[in-house]
């Protein structure tokens, strides 16, 4: 039966030349991971002397500032040097007062950090306020229309002092998580009034009000203690929408967008990608890392290969950058061959 598949041109084009080799595969790959690609996620809490796994995200933990470096130092000694910070503080209220703090945990890990490795390494602060309120959600509340909400614009002047706050302790880069609308405005506005105007940001500007956020919300201890984000992170079903919301934090001074979460939007990554000249990051996120760690501890998956291919994917789909808390493995694979 004849295959209505098949070049014209069979046999005189045959791609699987180009496979039989493997050291012809690698010569013609098209992409190619690194890990100067990835930031590491990172913990940190007060307390002394913690390194406490979480459950469910293997291999990555809860730091107290004291064990804090041994994990920079691990993760710098297999390739990677840029790292955003995550942070969880001693006590929590309605406003998340101690995010703003001179004193806040972040704060404290930024100084930390910085007076061991210098800048011989990249520090990103998360900035939001789940973590730091009492009812994990990103801003203040407000009642509207019968319904508790987070007030968009009461959020944007403490939204830009955490940010600054982190300026001054020595953050490289700004990455406000939030999805309040104007807050790269807000928060390029707040960083060059207090002379920060050379600081970048990298917005997460297509965030997604996602199901698979969940083991990161017991590493952040962070909720929501009632509803749900959905009121201000993105609908899973639209793609149109996260155009507009990267363009319009870029026209507010982004210096580079993410799309998050990163495997069940590769398509967003690569329209984005496709459609603005700007650096472009893609968030790997806790419940993407937990299924292959599952799936491998049964047995049913080759770690090591799944893992690869799935970075590999997210850079093919057009991501500069990968947030992944496979991190510290992937760089170790990749670093022996």
């Amino acid at each position: 039966m004849a295959d209505n598949n098949v070049s014209p041109s069979f046999p005189t084009t045959r791609p699987r030349r180009l496979r039989a080799n493997p050291l012809v595969r690698e010569l013609v790959r098209e992409t190619s991971l690194d890990a100067g690609d990835f930031i590491l996620p990172l913990f940190v809490r007060t307390g002394h002397g913690i390194r406490q796994e979480i459950s469910s995200m293997p291999g990555n933990y809860q730091l107290s500032l004291d064990r804090l470096n041994d994990e920079v130092a691990e993760a710098k000694e297999l390739g990677i040097r840029s790292f955003i910070l995550f942070g969880i503080p001693a006590t929590k209220d309605a406003t998340g007062s101690s995010a703003l703090r001179d004193d806040g945990i972040v704060q404290q890990a930024i100084r930390t950090m910085r007076e061991q490795f210098q800048r011989d390494i990249l520090i990103l602060t998360d900035e939001c306020f789940c973590e730091y309120t009492n009812h994990g959600h990103c801003g203040i509340l407000h009642e509207k229309t019968g319904r508790t909400d987070v007030d968009n614009d009461a959020t944007l002047p403490i939204l830009v002092q955490q940010c600054v706050s982190h300026a001054e302790a020595g953050a490289d880069m700004i990455a406000p998580s939030g999805m309040m609308d104007g807050m790269v405005g807000a928060i390029r506005s707040g960083l060059d009034e207090a002379g920060f105007s050379d600081l970048p940001i990298m917005s997460y500007a297509a965030k997604y009000a996602s199901g698979f956020y969940g083991p990161f919300r017991e590493a952040a201890e962070s909720p929501p203690q009632f509803g749900d984000r959905g009121g201000y992170q993105m609908d899973p079903a639209n793609g149109d929408e996260a155009l507009r919301e990267v363009a319009l934090d870029i026209n507010e001074g982004a210096d580079i967008v993410m799309v998050k979460p990163a495997l069940s939007y590769l398509d967003i990554i690569r329209r984005v990608k496709d459609r603005f000249a700007i650096p472009v990051a893609a968030y790997n996120v806790s419940g993407e890392f937990a299924m292959v760690k599952a799936a491998a501890r049964n047995g049913w998956i080759d770690e090591r290969r799944v893992t690869l291919e799935i970075l590999t994917s997210i850079k093919r789909a057009g991501a500069d950058i990968i947030l992944t808390y496979h991190a510290k493995d992937a760089a170790r694979w990749l670093k022996t061959g």
